[in-house]
């Protein structure tokens, strides 16, 4: 029978996120879809290296072993596999013993149209366009473009997020790249106890939340921090935006444009999600990191 979907905290990630199908991509981008096609068939008992994604959703998968039965984490396979190719894929989850049952093999078609039936709250890929139309469609979703970033140490599945553009909206940034910093810093000051508007990660923010709720706040199996560009006197409104949405942020760090990535590392980050390509290229080499094509920075 089929169980609810409504209370869990769904992920959806790609197969190229999961596993790396780097070799298999390349024959078919050289030689065709037939050729992919057997190529994928021949080693179908052959398991996949881990991707860039695979740590994150071996942490996430663990959490169902501290949470109570009617609040999960549930990850679903989206894949441009049929389901002939994509079975080397499930293999492969079966082989690490990954506890990842459903999933939508597309043949070919993107997979992002089914992210709102699985009920998903975050959509990672290594298809740019794909995770557009996912923030297109409500979804908070990020290109993975880390490049070799290793799992973090810690027992705990640490979240980093940028501010503007991704759990807020960009309408503070939009200020910025038109006006400059300070004009930037005159309209943040002004609008202090103004809440920003939610950006694509509000809703997933949310649901992190709800799971740390069912923990007392210094046993969470879950941490976040908030990885920002901005300094005084521009975080007051950050933080008034949090409270105002009565969400609970474990870390805030105001930079004033240092750059992120030894912050992340101290962090122990298990992936960074941030709107801009600069601060994500930074990142990559050494923070699993989502990039969030969203907002003026990417017009």
């Amino acid at each position: 029978m089929p169980s609810e979907i409504n209370d869990k905290l769904v992920v959806a990630i790609s197969s190229r996120a999961l596993f790396n199908l780097d070799d298999s991509h390349h024959v078919f981008e050289e030689d065709g879809l037939q050729a992919y096609s057997e190529y994928q068939v021949a080693r179908e008992e052959e398991p996949l290296t881990p991707g860039e994604g695979f740590p994150l959703v071996q942490k996430l998968l663990r959490l169902n072993g501290t949470l109570d039965p009617s609040c999960q984490v549930e990850v679903v396979l989206l894949s441009r596999n049929s389901a002939d190719t994509g079975l080397r894929i499930f293999n492969s989850i079966q082989h690490y013993e990954l506890d990842i049952t459903r999933a939508a093999f597309c043949g070919g078609e993107s997979p992002w149209r089914y992210i709102n039936a699985f009920g998903c709250k975050l959509f990672l890929s290594s298809e740019a366009q794909d995770v557009r139309r996912a923030l297109d469609n409500g979804v908070a979703a990020a290109t993975l473009v880390s490049r070799g970033a290793g799992a973090s140490e810690s027992e705990l599945l640490r979240f980093a997020f940028d501010g503007d553009a991704v759990v807020f909206s960009d309408e503070a940034e939009q200020v910025y790249k038109r006006d400059g910093l300070e004009a930037f810093t005159a309209s943040e000051q002004a609008a202090a106890r103004e809440p920003l508007r939610g950006g694509p990660f509000k809703p997933f923010l949310a649901a992190l939340h709800r799971l740390q709720q069912a923990f007392p706040p210094t046993e969470a199996p879950i941490r976040t921090a908030l990885v920002t560009a901005r300094s005084a006197p521009a975080h007051e409104r950050v933080i008034r935006t949090l409270r105002a949405w009565n969400i609970r942020i474990d870390e805030s760090i105001f930079l004033g444009g240092l750059n992120k990535t030894e912050f992340l590392r101290a962090y122990q980050a298990d992936v960074f999600f941030d709107d801009q390509q600069t601060h994500c290229d930074l990142a990559s080499p050494h923070v699993a990191t989502g990039h969030v094509p969203h907002g003026v920075a990417n017009r």
